[in-house]
């Protein structure tokens, strides 16, 4: 199972933007494009990073790679 982690862009925690919740399961997404895909080059899409609110799992995407990730133990971030 995935463990939740904290994030944060600039110094900015990063908080749910529905349920405000603050942790995450975080996984590579590609952003795929249909003339990528018609040519057989979906390899070479872009990815971002997506958070997954950990409460009600709204999806947020980030393309930013500043994007910092930090693990979670019990009581805080490690």
């Amino acid at each position: 199972m995935a463990k939740p982690v904290r994030a944060a862009l600039g110094g900015v925690w990063i908080k749910c933007r529905f349920c405000q919740g603050d942790l995450f399961r975080d996984r590579e997404v590609k952003l795929n494009s249909t003339g990528m895909e018609f040519l057989n080059f979906g390899w070479a899409n872009e990815s971002a990073t997506g958070l997954i609110c950990w409460d009600c799992g709204y999806v947020q995407l980030f393309v930013n790679r500043d994007l910092e990730l930090y693990k979670v133990k019990k009581g805080g971030v490690m």
